[in-house]
């Protein structure tokens, strides 16, 4: 076990209980998050939207969670993607939706010269994010800063103490700026490590964010009840409104047979995990080129590390194109049906919770390939939409719009 593993466990068993347990004893809301609904109302939002107004507004949804690239090229050039983002967020403004703006990751800054570990790094990125609140702060409604700087991919190339000073920064110096414009970050499930460390920095956060998916990953099932625990957990931990920034179930998918995996494995030419595992580089060339370019991506040239990426993480239900028998919330299936039934629960308990300030599912449509594996029979990455495909709302369409008219 690595010493990241190790640090995050140790934390959680630090924390988590002493926290969750502590909610249950102190008020559910603060003057903060009462004048954060009164002046929002309860954030009605989904990820990863197309504009399509009309199918969104009849969903009572009101925010879309859209991805804000970097201002400028590496040559100091406007980024014509940023350019493209702003002129997107004035027609959603347009339409009466509101965008929730993810700003860039480290290894994306990386990219255009703002690296924090170099001399002057620190600067360039308090200047880049002075001129992002002043350049969108009218034409958003709010930011988030980075996302799941816990996770590894994300993290690239830095440390959790350089994440932490990532985001920090950037929202030391957003603050004051920011006008009507809401910010704050966010987290995958609870995440002791970031939150404790982003302590010092909760002054300049409007909300903190959590990311949930129980149920839809690993080999692990889930249950609706742990959702109140985990909100409450933050609750109790930062004192700050909390938003649920992305969470959602997975609308298809169901387990593979023995027979079934080993013969996706054979036509990678492999006769077993085993043999799969004994040699990891050969069997990572030996996959999609998408597949292949994002485990290199995440574990460069280590062997050890692809080895556990693929055979005992979520990269496994990837490469079988599977969710595990396990993988599921009881007596919500991985189907259509399922999937609604999710958000009929899950939405209306997040609401009736003061300190909760919102919740934004992801996503809004299914899409056509994995974003990982770039498999188009992976459920894992395809099958959470509202809408399917060809923008034909799913049941769990109606059932949102049922649910978030009872959210003001």
């Amino acid at each position: 076990m690595d010493d990241f593993l190790k640090d995050q466990i140790i934390n959680c068993i630090r924390y988590l209980p002493h926290n969750i347990i502590k909610s249950y004893f102190i008020k559910p809301y603060s003057e903060e998050t009462i004048a954060f609904r009164k002046k929002t109302g309860f954030i009605r939002g989904v990820s990863s939207a197309d504009e399509d107004y009309d199918l969104l507004q009849g969903a009572n949804i009101e925010w879309v969670r859209e991805s804000l690239p970097a201002p400028f090229n590496k040559d100091g050039s406007v980024n014509e993607r940023y350019t493209a983002f702003k002129e997107k967020c004035l027609r959603y403004k347009e339409h009466g939706i509101k965008v929730m703006g993810i700003t860039p990751l480290p290894n994306e800054y990386l990219g255009c010269g703002i690296d924090i570990r170099e001399k002057g790094g620190e600067e360039k990125l308090r200047q880049v994010s002075r001129f992002i609140m002043e350049d969108v702060k009218d034409i958003v409604g709010g930011l988030q800063i980075a996302n799941e700087l816990g996770m590894p991919r994300f993290m690239i190339p830095y440390n959790m103490k350089e994440c932490i000073r990532f985001l920090g920064v950037q929202m030391e110096e957003m603050y004051p700026l920011k006008g009507d414009c809401i910010i704050g970050y966010n987290s995958a499930g609870p995440q002791v490590d970031l939150h404790l460390g982003m302590k010092p920095y909760l002054k300049f956060c409007d909300y903190v964010g959590m990311d949930m998916y129980l149920g839809c990953f690993f080999s692990l099932p889930g249950f609706c009840w742990l959702f109140d625990v985990m909100v409450r957990y933050l609750w109790a931990f930062t004192g700050k409104p909390v938003l649920m920034q992305e969470f959602g179930y997975i609308g298809g998918g169901k387990p593979k047979t023995r027979r079934e995996k080993d013969e996706i494995l054979k036509s990678y030419g492999f006769e077993s995990e085993k043999e799969a595992k004994k040699d990891i580089m050969r069997f990572v060339e030996s996959l999609p080129e998408h597949f292949c370019n994002h485990v290199k991506f995440v574990c460069g040239e280590n062997r050890e590390m692809m080895t556990d990426f693929m055979f005992s993480g979520d990269m496994t239900n990837h490469l079988y194109k599977e969710l595990p028998r396990v993988t599921v919330i009881p007596g919500m299936p991985h189907t259509p049906e399922g999937q609604a039934k999710f958000f009929r629960n899950v939405i209306p308990r997040l609401y009736k919770l003061p300190f909760m300030c919102g919740a934004i599912i992801y996503c809004y449509s299914d899409f056509h390939y994995c974003g990982y594996c770039g498999q188009h029979d992976c459920p894992t990455e395809t099958m959470w939409g509202l809408v399917d495909t060809n923008k034909k709302p799913k049941p769990s369409y109606y059932a949102v719009k049922e649910v978030f008219r009872e959210c003001k």
